[in-house]
């Protein structure tokens, strides 16, 4: 396993990162008892950086069963606050500190590595700077967290925050969805990320779902054009005989400009598989076939939040 330095954290981390989303049956039903050895697996193949959020169901108290016992110099952990099954949007100070002692009592730990803002684009961006950011920066000032971040789906929610925010504020960013065979619209972002100092985390590099062998799962958002398109490329690499998914972490992980790139399961046995493809050689003619099949959905998007955080649609 490679690592990467992330930001100016001072924190390196696997260049594969472990999501915790499938954990609670996300994508396909599962039993906590699976999800506690897909977690151990990843930690033992060398994967050190994991992402999960209460929003995310029982994925933090599955993480923390599976981490009982694990020295906490074994693994990097980010979760997030502001957004919880069945509650809306909630950004106050309140909140904040509160979701930081539930995550904590569920995850078993008493310090957490990187607390990120969850799906920014939900609200006006003022909570963030003007809330958010500085109560996150009082729980790093007080030794409960390590680093602030924000995550979200439309890429121009990342520079509104940070050249809103104070200097060095948000130190990381969690974009999904936009490094991948078919989207590479996050690379815009990078010289950006670099000059203000701010690590990047790439998720989501099968498009959650929509370049693997599965059908992508009923709520997944993307346009019907941008779903066949991908499914074309998957039926290409079947045909050759190449699990595309491969193909994808290959190439999401092989831009130096991204620390980590973080994709979830929920089986031991596809941890195996991803951290394999992970450190086999990269399969540049094949990838280069796929991205050519790709070319008329390149950078086709799809978008979400408030509409004044809703990136421009590309079709």
């Amino acid at each position: 396993m490679h690592y990467r330095q992330l930001g100016t954290t001072g924190l390196n981390v696997s260049v594969l990162g472990f999501g915790g989303s499938p954990l609670s049956g996300a994508f396909h039903s599962t039993t906590d008892e699976e999800g506690i050895r897909a977690v151990r697996t990843a930690l033992d193949l060398g994967i050190n950086f994991i992402d999960t959020s209460p929003l995310y169901g029982r994925s933090e108290e599955i993480l923390g069963r599976a981490l009982k016992g694990v020295p906490p110099s074994r693994f990097i952990l980010a979760t997030k606050v502001g957004q919880y099954p069945g509650e809306p949007p909630d950004f106050s100070a309140a909140r904040i500190i509160r979701s930081v002692n539930e995550s904590c009592a569920r995850l078993g730990v008493d310090y957490i590595d990187i607390l990120q803002c969850h799906d920014i684009e939900f609200v006006e961006l003022g909570q963030i700077v003007d809330v958010a950011l500085p109560t996150l920066a009082k729980l790093r000032a007080a030794g409960r967290i390590g680093h602030i971040g924000i995550t979200g789906l439309p890429l121009k929610v990342f520079p509104a925050v940070i050249r809103q925010a104070d200097p060095g504020m948000v130190e990381t960013i969690l974009s999904f969805s936009h490094y991948q065979l078919n989207d590479t619209s996050l690379e815009t972002l990078v010289p950006y990320c670099r000059e203000k100092r701010v690590g990047i985390v790439n998720a989501a590099p099968t498009g959650m779902g929509l370049l693997t062998d599965r059908p992508p799962p009923s709520w997944h958002p993307a346009p019907p054009a941008v779903i066949a398109g991908c499914r074309k490329a998957v039926d290409f690499c079947t045909a050759q005989g190449v699990d595309i998914v491969k193909l994808a972490i290959q190439f999401s992980i092989s831009h130096p400009g991204l620390a980590t790139t973080v994709l979830g399961s929920a089986s031991a046995g596809n941890v195996r598989k991803n951290v394999s493809y992970a450190e086999a050689p990269i399969e540049f003619e094949l990838i280069a076939k796929v991205l050519e099949i790709l070319k008329p959905i390149r950078n086709h998007n799809f978008t979400r939040g408030r509409p004044e955080n809703q990136d421009p649609i590309v079709s």
